[in-house]
C-alpha cells in the first residue's frame, strides 16, 4: 500500500508540505485557505497532520483518525 496524497483531490502530500513551508499553515484548516483538499471524504486528514507534525509525505500503512486526531474543528 502507498498512499501519498489526497485521492479525492489528487493532491500530492508532498505539494501540501511546499505549500505549508511557504505559507506557514499549520493545520488542515489552514492549510485548506492555500490548497483545495480533504473536503469531501476526509481520509487524508489524518495524513496531513502527520505530515505537518513529522513531514513526512508518503506512508505505507493505513492512519487513523485516533492516531493522529484533529486539534481543531475541522
Amino acid at each position: 500500500m502507498h498512499i501519498d496524497r489526497c485521492y479525492c483531490f489528487q493532491v500530492r502530500f508532498e505539494e501540501l508540505r511546499r505549500v505549508a513551508d511557504d505559507t506557514g499553515a499549520d493545520s488542515v484548516s489552514a492549510l485548506q485557505q492555500h490548497r483545495a483538499f480533504g473536503k469531501k471524504c476526509a481520509l487524508c486528514h489524518p495524513y496531513v497532520r502527520r505530515m505537518l507534525r513529522t513531514g513526512q509525505t508518503s506512508f505505507d500503512r493505513i492512519i487513523t483518525a485516533e492516531e493522529e486526531p484533529a486539534d481543531e474543528a475541522v
